[in-house]
């Protein structure tokens, strides 16, 4: 399917190398509201450079990738959807359950697909980890936790500033990570109860581009949530933009015959460890999947074969709306104090075949 870019900052290199993994995709254009940025990727990658309103036009293309800032995912996926094409969006699908929704019945309506990221869960080490849990070593899973702290991205990032404004933070920036791993291995979620806080109001720019400037906190800069699935089980997520440093795990699951310490659910490899209950120590786990290294466009890849074989993609839209609603979900529970209920309730999604050749999603 060919497949044009819209938005060519920080994330998009990653894109464009790893969509070469992958046969189904042939990625041909770019565009960005920045001309010269855009014919700067295209020069890099051999690609056509586009104005987004030439790309959208162009009807050779079946597919578009957004990934513009977060507060435009929206609207410019909107617009791919009414120019025909499907989209699949970077992470967050949008920064209002409201928005969501209007683009997934766009969708439907027009018979188009969304797909979303995060797609690190179609990775070899969440996919392993999913295994392991789905074969039962360790048991019957009966909590889980999660954790992201750091001190936030403006020590690296040249234009940190949209990560502390609404659809950001660390929990709409990081967040889809965590619970879209936890979906893929428990099931979607029923309600959540969370608080919140902000540690400064003003962050200091350290990269060297705007070294000293002043951003402004609009969100909270760390949430700590308790997740209640219908499967039963409770989780706990933490999201943070306020600690230097730390110990604490990825994520790990623990069940009723032992614990399973998960990788970084924002990378595609390890390390994964197993404890059973019987083990006097840590073991770790060979990965049993693909896709290790640097892998995002995995989710494009497979929503692509998807449309092509008539089945469910697995980085939906649907997951991805549903993520949303819990984000939006736990900042509604941290402000008013109280369980908020979620009404998606996606199926959750099919687990990677083993054995897969590399650059196919289907056996």
């Amino acid at each position: 399917m060919r497949v044009g870019i819209i938005g060519c900052g920080n994330i998009s290199g990653a894109y464009l190398k790893a969509s070469k993994l992958f046969r189904v995709l042939d990625v041909v254009a770019v565009a960005d509201l920045d001309k010269e940025r855009a014919q700067a990727k295209a020069q890099e990658f051999n690609l056509k450079a586009y104005g987004v309103s030439e790309l959208l036009a162009d009807d050779s293309l079946e597919l578009v990738i957004n990934l513009t800032i977060p507060t435009v995912h929206a609207e410019v996926s909107l617009a791919v959807l009414e120019a025909g094409k499907h989209v699949y969006s970077e992470k967050p699908l949008a920064t209002s359950f409201k928005d969501g929704k209007a683009m997934l019945a766009k969708a439907e309506a027009k018979g188009l697909r969304v797909g979303c990221a995060p797609d690190t869960f179609l990775g070899g080490g969440l996919q392993s980890s999913r295994k392991l849990l789905d074969e039962g070593w360790i048991g019957q899973p009966v909590t889980a936790v999660a954790f992201f702290a750091n001190h936030g991205p403006e020590a690296w990032h040249p234009n940190p500033d949209f990560f502390y404004e609404a659809g950001a933070g660390p929990l709409f920036d990081i967040g889809p990570y965590n619970l879209t791993a936890y979906v893929n291995f428990f099931g979607p979620i029923k309600e959540v109860l969370a608080s919140s806080s902000i540690g400064t109001a003003y962050r200091t720019i350290t990269s060297e581009a705007r070294y000293g400037q002043k951003i402004k906190v609009e969100v909270p800069s760390h949430i700590n949530s308790i997740l209640k699935f219908h499967s039963g089980l409770q989780a706990t997520l933490m999201t943070s933009f306020d600690v230097w440093s730390h110990h604490l795990p990825y994520m790990e699951i623990y069940g009723t015959d032992g614990s399973l310490s998960s990788p970084d659910p924002n990378t595609f490899a390890g390390p994964l460890k197993l404890r059973r209950a019987d083990a006097k120590e840590w073991q770790d786990v060979p990965l049993s999947h693909h896709y290790t290294s640097e892998s995002r466009g995995i989710g494009a890849a497979d929503m692509v074969t998807a449309i092509l074989k008539n089945r469910p993609h697995r980085a939906s839209g649907q997951l991805a709306l549903h993520v949303l609603e819990a984000m939006e979900a736990i900042i509604s529970s941290a402000q008013e104090g109280r369980w908020v209920s979620l009404e998606t309730r996606p199926e959750r999604p099919q687990a990677l075949p083993l054995g897969l050749l590399r650059g196919y999603l289907d056996d």
